[in-house]
């Protein structure tokens, strides 16, 4: 079952759904083991994370690394943003994330 979206989810999927991004299909609320991914990109092997203000407090930090941690270990790559810059600079958001996959 999905959790309710936060604004700064919601501007992410608007533009990562239905193929948009450069014809990548990405998935939302994605399960790999024990996490949930915002958004994930299977082709890229690609997770995109719209993170809150709980993740600059140092428990959030922590779980963040172990989390980045495991999940490196399933070859997955984590592109994180901060809530504010998705709702305040999202065509920057954008272009770091077309330049993501432009590297793959």
């Amino acid at each position: 079952m999905r959790r309710d979206q936060t604004e700064a989810e919601k501007k992410l999927w608007s533009i990562l759904r239905n193929r948009q991004l450069t014809g990548v299909k990405f998935r939302r609320q994605f399960p790999i083991g024990d996490f949930i991914l915002d958004f994930y990109a299977p082709e890229y092997n690609l997770c995109i994370e719209a993170d809150g203000g709980q993740h600059h407090e140092s428990k959030g930090k922590q779980r963040d690394k172990i989390r980045e941690r495991e999940l490196l270990k399933s070859g997955v790559k984590i592109l994180r943003f901060n809530d504010h810059d998705v709702l305040n600079n999202t065509e920057g958001v954008y272009d770091s994330i077309l330049k993501t996959l432009k590297r793959k």
